[in-house]
C-alpha cells in the first residue's frame, strides 16, 4: 500500500473546553473516496474543517495531521494560504455564506486563480467560463457577471465547485456538495468530480448523509456518531454486512408513510397567472439592455386547509422563485390570494399584518439566522412583533415548547447559530416559523441538510404539526422519497414552466413527462 495521501492520528477537538470529536484516526489515498456520515451533530463537518485548520478560535484541535509528507499540525498562517485553495480545496455546505455577496461570480472564481496561479484579465474570465462549464451550469458568460444572490441555490453550489476545483487539488473536501441539487444533477456533479479524481489522482473526503449517493460514489466509509468512529471499511462490506447498532439504525432509516387524507374545502391559497422575471445585468456600458429572464411562466395552483402541495425539479426551475413570489419576497405579475384576502394587492403595513399568516423555512438555515443573535431571540423575534400583548413569561414558555416541538433541548436557547450543526440549524428555522401558528407554511428544501434518521424524524414531525394545527404546506424538495411522504400533490417544474402536475402517488407511480420519468429514474424511488 503506498503512503496515504492524507493521513489523522488521533484528532481530538473541543470547543472551549467541550469536547466534540474524540480520537479520530483514517487515512486516504490518492485517487480514492472516502465518505463521511453520520447524523447532524456527530462531528462529520467538525472533523473536516479542524483538519485544515478553519475552526474559530475557541476550538483547540490536537493529534497528528499529515497532507503527503507535510505535518499539518505545525504551519503557520502564510503556509495554510498556501495549501488552501491548491493543494486542497474544499467545498463548503452552505454556498451562499460562502459566496461573497458584494463580488460577481467572475471575480470570486478568478481570486483563486490570481493567488495560486497568477492568471488574470482575460486569461482568469476564460479559465473561469470553462470551470463553469465543467460543473454543467449553463449560459457561463452571463453566470460570471451575475451576483451570489440571483442564482438558484444549486447553481451557487455548483459555482462553490468550480472554485474548489480550480486550482486542480491534490485533496478535495466535499462537505455535502450535492445538498441543494436535484438527483439528476447530483449524479453529473458526482460523476465530474469522479472523473477529475481519476485524471488528477486526487483524493476525495467526501461528507454526505445521503446513503444512496454515497454507496454509488464512494470507495470507503467511514460512519460516526456524537464525534466517534462507529465503523470504517469498504462501502458495500459495511452496506452489507454493517457491525455497529448505529450503522445498522442509519441504514434502516427512510422517510415513510403518507400524509393524512383530507377534506375537500375551499382553498386557503390560490395563485392565479402568477410569473417572475428577472433584468439581465448589461455586460457593458454602450451595449443595449438585454431582454429579462422569464423565472417562472404565468402558473395557476391552489392550497387547500391542511394539504401540502409538493413542488419537484431542477435546480433553477424556478421552485424557489415561486416560493419567493408567494411571499411576497420578489417582485411578481399574477394573483395570489390567502383565504378572502389578496396579498398581491397589499404593501407595507397592510402586508406585515399579514405576515404571520403565511411562513418561510428557507434553504440555507444559516444565512436565514442572524449569527448575532442567540436561538432565543431568533425563535421570539416575530412573535414579539406580532403579539407584543405577550408577557416575558409568556413568550418564554412559547419558545421552550416550540423548541420542545421541533426536537432541541431547551439549553439551546442561550446558544448562537455557529455552535449548531447545520441540521440543528434548520430545525431552529422551523422553530422561528410554527411559533406563530401560521395557516401556511413554505418549506424549502427544509430536509436538505438533514441526515436520513432526522430526515425522518422531521418529516413524522411535520405531518404531526399538520394535522394538529389544520397548516398547510408549499413543500419544496428535490428528494422524491421525502416528497412521497409530506406531499398530496405535486408540481413538476423545468425551466420555470409546470411540465406535470397532479395526485403526488399518482405522478411519481406514472409519471407521464420525459422529464418527470427521469427525475424518477435518478432518484432510485422504488414503490
Amino acid at each position: 500500500m503506498p503512503n496515504p495521501l492524507l493521513r489523522i492520528e488521533h484528532l481530538d477537538v473541543t470547543f472551549d473546553n467541550t469536547p466534540v470529536v474524540h480520537s479520530l484516526s483514517l487515512t486516504l489515498q490518492a485517487g480514492e473516496t472516502l465518505a463521511i456520515v453520520g447524523e447532524s451533530g456527530s462531528g462529520k463537518s467538525v472533523s473536516a474543517l479542524g483538519m485544515v485548520n478553519l475552526l474559530p478560535s475557541n476550538a483547540s484541535v490536537k493529534g497528528e495531521r499529515w497532507l503527503g509528507d507535510t505535518n499539518l499540525a505545525n504551519l503557520t498562517e502564510s503556509e495554510w494560504n498556501a495549501i488552501r485553495g491548491n493543494r486542497v480545496g474544499f467545498i463548503f455546505q452552505e454556498p451562499m455564506t460562502s459566496l461573497n455577496p458584494l463580488h460577481r461570480v467572475g471575480k470570486q472564481i478568478g481570486e483563486a486563480l490570481r493567488l495560486h496561479q497568477g492568471l488574470r484579465g482575460e486569461a482568469a474570465r476564460q479559465r473561469s467560463k470553462a470551470l463553469l462549464e465543467q460543473v454543467k451550469l449553463p449560459r457561463p458568460d452571463e453566470l460570471l457577471d451575475a451576483w451570489p444572490h440571483q442564482l438558484s441555490g444549486g447553481q451557487r453550489q455548483r459555482v462553490m465547485i468550480a472554485m474548489a476545483i480550480a486550482n486542480n487539488p491534490s485533496l478535495l473536501i466535499a462537505d455535502e456538495p450535492t445538498t441543494a441539487l436535484d438527483v439528476t444533477v447530483q449524479q453529473e456533479i458526482l460523476a465530474l468530480l469522479r472523473e477529475l479524481r481519476d485524471h488528477h489522482g486526487m483524493g476525495m473526503l467526501f461528507i454526505s448523509h445521503d446513503l444512496n449517493l454515497v454507496r454509488r460514489y464512494a470507495d470507503r466509509i467511514c460512519v460516526m456518531y456524537q464525534g466517534r468512529i462507529q465503523e470504517i471499511g469498504p462501502v458495500e462490506q459495511v452496506f452489507q454486512h454493517p457491525q455497529s447498532d448505529y450503522t445498522k439504525a442509519l441504514l434502516a432509516a427512510e422517510p415513510e408513510g403518507r400524509p393524512q387524507d383530507i377534506e375537500q374545502k375551499a382553498p386557503l391559497l390560490t395563485a392565479r397567472q402568477l410569473s417572475v422575471s428577472f433584468k439581465r445585468p448589461k455586460t457593458s456600458l454602450f451595449k443595449r439592455q438585454p431582454p429579462a429572464f422569464v423565472a417562472l411562466q404565468p402558473t395557476d395552483f391552489h392550497i387547500a386547509p391542511g394539504e401540502t402541495l409538493g413542488i419537484v425539479g431542477e435546480s433553477g426551475s424556478g421552485k424557489t422563485t415561486l416560493a419567493s413570489a408567494v411571499m411576497r419576497l420578489v417582485t411578481s405579475q399574477g394573483d395570489v390570494t390567502l383565504g378572502s384576502d389578496k396579498l398581491s394587492a397589499l404593501t407595507g403595513d397592510a402586508l406585515r399584518r399579514h405576515r404571520h399568516r403565511l411562513q418561510m423555512v428557507f434553504q440555507d438555515p444559516y444565512g436565514a439566522l442572524s449569527p448575532r443573535m442567540p436561538v432565543f431571540d431568533i425563535v421570539s423575534e416575530g412573535l414579539r412583533f406580532h403579539y407584543p400583548h405577550l408577557t416575558t413569561e409568556e413568550v418564554a414558555q412559547r419558545v421552550k415548547q416550540t423548541l420542545h416541538e421541533v426536537g432541541l433541548p431547551e439549553s439551546c436557547a442561550a446558544r448562537y447559530p455557529h455552535e449548531f450543526s447545520g441540521g440543528q440549524r434548520q430545525r431552529i428555522a422551523v422553530a422561528r416559523a410554527i411559533i406563530l401558528e401560521p395557516e401556511l407554511l413554505v418549506l424549502d428544501e427544509p430536509t436538505s441538510a438533514l441526515d436520513r434518521t432526522v430526515q425522518k424524524q422531521l418529516v413524522a414531525l411535520l405531518r404531526d404539526l399538520q394535522v394538529r394545527r389544520q397548516l398547510s404546506y408549499l413543500f419544496i424538495s428535490h428528494d422524491l422519497a421525502v416528497v412521497r411522504a409530506m406531499a398530496h400533490r405535486i408540481i413538476v417544474l423545468k425551466d420555470g414552466e409546470v411540465v406535470e402536475q397532479g395526485p403526488c402517488l399518482e405522478v411519481l407511480s406514472a409519471p407521464q413527462h420525459a422529464y418527470t420519468q427521469a427525475l424518477i429514474a435518478a432518484a432510485h424511488l422504488t414503490s
